[in-house]
């Protein structure tokens, strides 16, 4: 219920808005707008105010709709035809299409600055020793050092360094990175990159570069068990202590993570001790598919000392205009970051395994949702600009594809023919429909593999 809910407000916000954005610039213009309709479907309650405009709330709460006066779509009464959209000037119908994909931009830059204002906890981009072999390893970095920039461009927390390494990564096989000690001293690391695939978002660049946070050592208590998972049909338990595995002794939470990976499909033998008895459990980690090689895994989490994660957290916030300027770098950032992407999917460069769909995001809302309100304005910040950018994309039946439309008549002085208009339609359909399938096929591919 969680997920449905968040997915349904999350779709129903930022749907509404690009509307708004729509109706607010076509009012500006002169265009009269018939309904303005929050959700789809039949209309259970509406109002009219003074300009003749239906405000409509309908059955389906899941994004919404703005029907203006269009001689292309209907009659027009005679005394309608001044307001018509197809009427006005074509800088003005370009202002109209281009505003929705921005009101989704600066409702980002909106969600980010109240972040930043309002303060956000991060994780200190502190690195624990890298493991022997790893791009990091080979670098140079050392357990305890402190990312500080990444190419010269300043990092803050886990999140800044994670970005910067996507971000420069892309166009640079090595990069430049600086690292503060414990002492203070200042290095600078040659990070190759080359060998990893940044675009692959199923599995963690970082970590496959061998760049992992020093995080307080977990002792190896079950804090989660997922349901229907090995772990839970072995008997797991939260609060269970593993004491050996193998005949082994368990130390820390690495010790199991170590000794599953590396059996996948093979029975483990564990010593538990749960309350005040010891007892003997079997598990079978499942095999499951990392960076091309076969790992195991059982489906349980470590429990989490509040306490020692509150040495490696820190909370940043910032004053009005430097939260606004934050807010506006981050949704830039995002945008062209995504424009760069979708690019290297057109040509191949990056997997178009990345794509996802209604699916990802309705578990991704609900995930943020339980995480607290700052997780899920983040995530709500982030969709947005991802639907702002998509709506610019020159495809017909999109707003960037009638913004095509519109620039060639700027320029021309004549409007697109209307049977070139109903071929770009049917080539539009068929991208967006090929898109939506792949999506979804990559959203059930992960729920179903994890």
């Amino acid at each position: 219920m969680i997920t449905l809910l968040s997915f349904a407000i999350t779709i129903g916000i930022l749907v509404v808005i690009h509307e708004f954005g729509h109706y607010a610039v076509a009012r500006w213009c002169g265009v009269k707008v018939q309904r303005f309709s929050v959700g789809f479907g039949n209309v259970i309650a509406h109002r009219f105010d003074r300009n003749g405009t239906e405000w409509a709330l309908s059955t389906i709460p899941l994004g919404g709709y703005v029907k203006m006066v269009d001689e292309r779509e209907g009659n027009v009464a005679t005394e309608d035809l001044p307001y018509a959209f197809n009427r006005k000037p074509v800088w003005q119908r370009m202002a109209i299409v281009v505003a929705g994909p921005m009101a989704n931009l600066l409702l980002a830059v909106l969600l980010y600055w109240l972040l930043f204002v309002g303060g956000i906890t991060v994780l200190k981009p502190t690195l624990a020793e890298p493991p022997a072999g790893s791009p990091a390893a080979v670098a140079g970095f050392q357990a305890g050092e402190t990312v500080t920039a990444v190419d010269g461009e300043k990092v803050e927390d886990w999140q800044g360094l994670y970005w910067r390494v996507l971000k420069f990564g892309l166009d640079s096989p090595v990069l430049k990175i600086e690292t503060q000690d414990a002492e203070h001293q200042t290095h600078i690391r040659q990070l190759d990159v080359s060998g990893v695939d940044l675009t692959d978002a199923e599995h963690n660049p970082l970590r496959s570069l061998g760049l992992t946070s020093q995080l307080p050592p977990l002792q190896p208590v079950i804090g989660e068990v997922v349901p229907d998972s090995p772990a839970e049909q072995a008997g797991l338990k939260a609060g269970d202590r593993i004491l050996k595995l193998d005949g082994r002794p368990a130390a820390t939470w690495g010790d199991l993570v170590e000794t599953v990976r590396a059996n996948p499909s093979k029975r483990i033998k564990l010593e538990v001790a749960r309350a005040s008895q010891e007892i003997s459990l079997e598990v079978t980690p499942a095999a499951v598919d990392s960076n091309g090689r076969t790992i195991g895994r059982i489906g349980a989490a470590p429990r989490i000392d509040e306490a020692e994660l509150a040495s490696v957290l820190q909370e940043v916030r910032f004053g009005p205009l430097e939260a606004l300027q934050r807010a506006a770098g981050k949704t830039w950032d995002l945008a062209t970051f995504s424009l760069e992407m979708m690019g290297k999917l057109v040509i191949g460069q990056a997997s178009l395994k990345n794509l996802s769909g209604p699916v990802t995001i309705a578990d991704y809302a609900g995930r943020s949702a339980e995480a607290g309100l700052s997780a899920f304005i983040g995530f709500l910040a982030l969709v947005s600009v991802s639907l702002g950018v998509l709506n610019l994309l020159p495809i017909p039946l999109l707003d960037g594809g009638h913004l095509l439309y519109y620039s060639a008549e700027f320029l021309t002085g004549r409007p697109v023919p209307d049977s070139v208009q109903e071929i770009g339609q049917k080539i539009g359909a068929a991208l967006l429909g090929a898109l939506m399938m792949l999506a979804l096929f990559n959203d059930f591919h992960r729920l179903l593999t994890g």
